[in-house]
């Protein structure tokens, strides 16, 4: 890569992962609708947002800077009190933050198209336009406050407006001083406002007029409470906290009459980084979002959102004609990865180097004197090192599998957010429910998942979901809910889709099936409910006559069934009707390295992945019946399919007095996969196949043996659907 190419990447990676926090605090405002915007939430939007500007000028990004610079002019507006939280603005930070996305996917391509400029532009007009100045009051709130004027004099403009805000509310406020050594003080402020934090708000944090002794420092804490005296003792027992209550007088009576803005309004026009680089005396602390370390002022630069996994691209916004093409994926592929992991697998690389030298040892011992090798002392120091080579190789391959390893949780949060456009689009009212996004799948796999799920949520909203009249019609509660969750199952992890919509028209699929010549009678007549239902993941499938501005382009949901299969997963569907759908996703944990069982078959070599296999059976001839013109087997009771990989590669078949059956399974589904032979378990590296061959069905891709013989590796995943049709073909 190139000093610029990696420069941008750089780039790239840090600014996905403020847009990823801008994304998961938006979203947290609009679960919050209807209820007083947390401040330290808003705060720190507000500090990503100067964050992003400051990233993206250093790097030359002048469309996203000047962006982020028109946010961030309406975020101090909304932060100060100037401008009222409602679905206006949420909703234009919402576009914004789409726009953003937008920008940054062609800087990553090192393009600049004139649309997006102009809708840009576009943007910086919409948020500059946002909100006017409140009317003003006659008094200031904090004229009632009696504070001592030097002390007021070092608050920072935002800490005045908190404090005038809570004045004006009528909250109690305290005075808290708390000495530390100078040793260990910073850990003990951080502590002190840990336990502050669910009492109320730290509006600002000063060095004490009293000295904390000869060897300390002491802090004054301007902090409101939400609880009343008794409550904020007991919540300080054990700190070396002291509480003083600070005075209000009461409001005039002029003021009485008064109808005040939703938050203080007196200041003075903003500057541009007001409020965030300040410029009195080193020795002035104040006090960042609840619960943070001080900062000093003019010396520690703003805050910076780090230790997010990166995003994905954002949709388009409401009513724009693409947003059905528009990729979640990220634009970056970088993980962040805990450097206690890497100094582990450090670690494991100097003690592999060492078992390195003690075999070159062996080696060339050997090469002086060939009676050595057979001693048996040397046999057996050979197999110490070999066994510690191994241990080793084992625990360094857990590691680097373990720094791919990122929280499917990072999709949830995209996704939430996408709910809540889709469902303005659709004209529905949702409420979207997500569980176990600290699962943890492999990087590649989790990016791979933002288009599928994507578009299950949309088909979800779109097709399931009713409107609010159609519910209350029916008995249900006016809002639909859509679910998302995912949970481990051993070395799978299994997702699911749901809705508790109208669920899938059975005869309508099958009529559209047959109008479009997916399936013949025969066949319809012939197949169980799972296997109709299983028709809407057939290529051209649509129940809808019309397309509408979110599905039904023709991209159905067999692109979603092949994007998941290329990762080695099967999706599933159940549905009632009235009562919903629910599409559960099977995917294995990584794609990276995979322990695989090595089979023989007419001759051949292929390697199965373990993590599919269920058990291995050896059954006669005579125990393989046919069942509807299916081969099956019985097991424990259960009919099993039936597969002879001979016959679907077009191989040669040998007569056999026993099989060795393979069987697979994934989600609900079992398959008995026949083979000659059984040659072990060892771990492989799957490559892709490239050009005709990888188009192959029922191969994932190649790898090598250790014997550097290349064999291909069975996607169990579409032999489960693949093979099973191939014997119905057949028949």
């Amino acid at each position: 890569m190139t000093p610029g190419g990696k420069a941008l990447a750089e780039f790239v990676a840090e600014a996905t992962e403020i847009l990823d926090a801008l994304g998961r605090d938006l979203l947290a405002l609009d679960e919050a609708r209807g209820q007083e915007a947390d401040p330290e939430h808003i705060n720190g939007i507000f500090r990503a947002a100067h964050s992003l500007k400051g990233l993206s000028g250093l790097f030359g990004q002048e469309r996203i800077s000047q962006l982020a610079h028109a946010a961030e002019d309406l975020l101090d507006r909304l932060r100060l009190g100037r401008l009222t939280l409602d679905d206006k603005v949420l909703d234009t930070l919402v576009d914004a933050l789409d726009t953003f996305q937008a920008l940054l996917g062609e800087a990553s391509r090192s393009e600049e198209g004139q649309e997006l400029t102009q809708r840009t532009r576009a943007m910086e007009d919409r948020m500059a336009r946002l909100g006017s100045p409140p009317p003003a009051v006659e008094e200031d709130p904090l004229e009632r406050l009696e504070l001592d004027g030097t002390v007021r004099a070092v608050f920072t403009e935002y800490e005045e407006h908190r404090l005038r805000e809570n004045v004006r509310r009528g909250v109690s406020l305290w005075r808290v001083r708390a000495a530390f050594d100078l040793t260990d003080f910073d850990q003990g402020l951080a502590d002190l406002n840990a336990r502050l934090k669910p009492l109320g708000e730290v509006i600002s944090t000063l060095p004490s007029s009293r000295p904390g002794g000869a060897n300390g420092i002491a802090f004054d804490l301007i902090f409101g409470a939400k609880v009343d005296a008794r409550a904020l003792e007991a919540g300080l027992k054990g700190t070396p906290a002291e509480l003083a209550p600070l005075s209000v007088r009461p409001p005039l009576e002029a003021t009485d009459t008064e109808v005040l803005p939703p938050l203080g309004a007196d200041e003075e026009e903003e500057g541009d980084d007001e409020g965030l680089v300040e410029t009195t005396s080193l020795a002035t602390v104040s006090s960042p979002p609840l619960g943070s370390p001080p900062r000093m002022r003019a010396v520690t630069p703003p805050a910076t959102v780090v230790g997010l996994q990166a995003a994905a691209s954002a949709p388009i916004p409401a009513g724009r004609p693409k947003s059905e093409e528009t990729s979640m994926r990220s634009l970056t592929q970088t993980v962040r990865v805990d450097i206690g992991r890497l100094d582990g697998l450090i670690n494991m690389v100097g003690e592999l180097l060492l078992i390195k030298a003690n075999l070159q040892r062996l080696a060339e011992t050997s090469g002086q004197d060939g009676t050595v090798a057979l001693s048996k002392l040397f046999g057996q120091e050979l197999s110490r090192e070999t066994r510690q080579l191994e241990r080793k190789l084992e625990a360094l391959q857990e590691g680097l599998l373990e720094a791919r390893m990122v929280p499917v949780g990072q999709v949830f949060d995209k996704l939430a957010r996408l709910v809540r456009k889709i469902a303005r689009e659709a004209g529905k009212e949702i409420d979207f429910v997500s569980s176990g996004g600290e699962v943890e799948l492999d990087k590649l796999i989790v990016e791979e998942l933002s288009d599928p799920l994507m578009h299950l949520i949309r088909n979800a909203i779109d097709h399931g979901a009713e409107g609010p009249e159609s519910r209350l019609s029916a008995g249900k509660p006016r809002r639909a809910v859509v679910r998302l969750r995912a949970e481990q199952k051993g070395n799978h992890v299994v997702i699911s889709v749901s809705d508790d919509g109208s669920g899938i028209d059975e005869v309508r699929v099958r009529e559209v099936a047959l109008a479009r010549g997916l399936v013949t009678p025969p066949q319809v007549s012939e197949m169980t409910r799972r296997e109709l239902l299983n028709l809407i993941f057939l290529p051209g499938f649509s129940t809808r006559s019309s397309v509408s501005a979110l599905s039904g382009r023709g991209v159905g949901l067999d692109v979603v069934k092949n994007n998941l299969g290329n990762l080695s997963g099967i999706i599933d569907v159940w549905s009632e009707r009235g009562k919903g759908t629910a599409f559960h996703l099977t995917l294995p944990v990584t794609l990276a390295i995979v322990r695989a069982l090595v089979v023989g078959v007419s001759g051949r070599t292929y390697a199965v992945p373990l993590n599919s296999v269920l058990e291995i059976l050896s059954v006669q001839p005579r125990d393989i019946r046919t069942v509807e013109r299916r081969e099956v087997l019985d097991l424990r009771g259960q009919t099993l399919p039936f597969l002879r990989l001979s016959r679907l590669f077009h191989l040669p078949e040998r007569e056999v007095n026993r099989h060795f059956v393979v069987v697979v399974g994934l989600a609900q589904q079992r398959l008995g996969i026949a083979v000659d032979e059984l040659f072990g378990q060892q771990d492989i590296v799957t490559k892709p196949l490239g050009g005709r061959l990888s188009g192959v069905k029922g191969i994932s891709g190649a790898t090598d043996l250790g014997n550097r013989r290349t064999v291909l590796v069975l996607d169990v995943a579409e032999l489960l659907e693949e093979g099973i049709a191939q014997e119905r073909r057949r028949a």
